[in-house]
């Protein structure tokens, strides 16, 4: 019998990552992961994100219908929360006001860690699957290695190759049964169709993605 798992996508980690700059971002995340993790069951894919705001507003909320298609799939919210930060560049020449702002996401790794737990603790699955590489995310990792030894815990950096380097935390390592980096070469394979259909009616992946 193949295992049980949930998958829990950090969504603008993965963006970030590994998706941005490419032909890749229509992607089918629950095609994606099981094609990679095929001795598992995957019964859920979590993705956790935020939306945003500014000119790829729309392209995010068109590629968030793409994802509502797949049965399998749950995306969870965070938010953005806007702050003060001030300029600290010595040689920057700007006469105005240092201060700047900005908004931060905020509550993904939060979200995350709270449905791993509450998913343990009703023995939703066998397998946890974290697709980050924040280190935040350490300490649940310790917690369900603690608490649910026999229970796998297996994390997928997304990194492109050149970053890889800079983006490898031994804190998730040291936490986890098994530490690797999304593979890039099955992005390809898993895209969506370019010409979708919901109950909505149909729609098309944007130019940009």
């Amino acid at each position: 019998m193949k295992r049980s798992a949930h998958v829990y996508i950090d969504g603008f980690n993965l963006y970030y990552g590994l998706l941005k700059g490419s032909p890749y971002k229509w992607l089918d995340l629950y095609r994606y992961f099981t094609m990679l993790r095929q001795h598992d069951d995957i019964l859920k894919v979590l993705y956790f994100t935020a939306l945003i705001e500014g000119p790829h507003k729309n392209n995010q909320k068109t590629y968030i219908r793409a994802l509502r298609t797949l049965p399998s799939l749950e995306i969870i919210y965070g938010k953005f929360m806007k702050k003060t930060v001030i300029c600290k560049v010595p040689s920057c020449t700007h006469s105005g006001s240092r201060e700047f702002k900005t908004a931060e996401e905020k509550g993904t790794d939060v979200n995350i860690a709270v449905r791993m737990i509450d998913d343990a603790y009703n023995d939703r699955c066998d397998a946890f699957i974290l697709v980050s590489g924040d280190s935040d995310l350490a300490p649940v990792l310790a917690m369900l290695k603690c608490q649910f030894p026999t229970k796998k815990r297996i994390v997928y950096v997304p990194a492109k190759k050149a970053t890889r380097h800079d983006r490898h935390s031994k804190m998730l390592s040291d936490v986890s049964d098994k530490y690797r980096f999304l593979p890039v070469t099955l992005l390809p394979k898993a895209q969506f169709p370019e010409t979708m259909n919901d109950s909505s009616g149909s729609y098309t992946k944007p130019a940009s993605r």
